[in-house]
């Protein structure tokens, strides 16, 4: 199903977003305007739930011991540890 799908989400909840910017931006203040920004947060909801329940991760998984980590360096090269 589409819904499940993180991209649509993350796309279609920036489209209307800046849609809401730009009719602001422009001095719109239509009833359209007013809708868009009453159902803002439940956009941003569905859209923050189907990234965390629906989306993957493809970098590589932290070790034991390991609380976070940069993927373009090694540890010893960082020179903090």
């Amino acid at each position: 199903m589409m819904f499940r799908k993180p991209r649509f989400a993350v796309i279609v909840v920036s489209a209307v977003l800046a849609g809401y910017c730009a009719l602001i931006g422009l001095g719109l203040y239509l009833p359209i305007a007013c809708f868009i920004f009453a159902i803002s947060p439940f956009l941003i909801a569905w859209m923050a739930f189907s990234i965390i329940k629906y989306g993957s991760y493809p970098g590589k998984e932290l070790k034991e011991n390991e609380e976070w980590g940069y993927q373009d360096m090694d540890k010893e090269k960082l020179g903090v540890f």
